[in-house]
């Protein structure tokens, strides 16, 4: 894992096209390391979540090039590592469980849940919470250590729904996901892996809640 995160931070430091020629070969190498402990991470989700099976590495990570067709920011090379693993493969608008690794800025993560979803989902999983807000509540009482994404929550609940809801701080959220920040000891640990799918196999119940909203605007 140090490989790893050493590379990443020298692509931060050194983010650009003559760099990462010169340097092709170890980041291949990074890479070989990388795509095997994503592939490590879907196959401990695939034994606790029932949705998520028959996925490949494309499926689940991402290229290292950015696309800076209308970015004003034209560093070439993404700073950060993620594998994301989700029923139907990352596209699909699911929700899931994700690994972030980015030394760079000494950010790392892992999450679950769905980011940014439409706002057919969102009104979905509103109405989730207003009809069911017990389950809503035990799904969070499963993982303490997880937070919401308060930073991002509109400043005032949306139209439809009441403000006096006991619950309807959370009808707020733009972002339906779970995060546990780690540090760069955390991901070092040689059971890092282990011990990130415990904590995201307890937060099982609420994607299942999420995905279950998904299929429901969907139909």
């Amino acid at each position: 894992m140090k490989t790893i995160l050493d590379f990443m931070l020298a692509l931060y430091q050194n983010n650009n096209k003559p760099w990462f020629d010169e340097h092709k070969a170890q980041y291949l190498e990074v890479k070989a390391k990388f795509d095997a402990l994503s592939l490590d991470f879907m196959k401990g989700i695939e034994r606790f979540d029932r949705r998520v099976h028959d996925l490949k590495l494309g499926d689940i990570t991402y290229r290292i090039y950015r696309d800076m067709r209308f970015s004003q920011d034209k560093r070439p090379y993404k700073w950060h590592l993620g594998v994301y693993v989700c029923p139907k493969g990352k596209k699909s608008g699911m929700a899931g469980y994700y690994i972030h690794l980015e030394p760079g800025t000494d950010t790392y993560f892992i999450c679950s849940g769905l980011y940014n979803p439409d706002k057919d989902i969102l009104k979905s999983v509103r109405e989730e919470i207003m009809c069911n807000p017990e389950r809503f509540h035990e799904a969070l009482q499963k993982c303490p250590d997880f937070h919401l994404p308060w930073e991002a929550a509109l400043r005032k609940v949306p139209q439809g729904f009441c403000a006096d809801d006991p619950h309807a701080e959370y009808y707020r959220l733009k972002s339906y996901e779970l995060y546990k920040h780690l540090t760069r000891e955390d991901v070092l640990q040689p059971d890092f892996l282990q011990k990130s799918l415990a904590d995201l196999e307890r937060t099982l119940t609420f994607n299942e809640l999420i995905n279950q909203c998904v299929d429901f605007a969907r139909k």
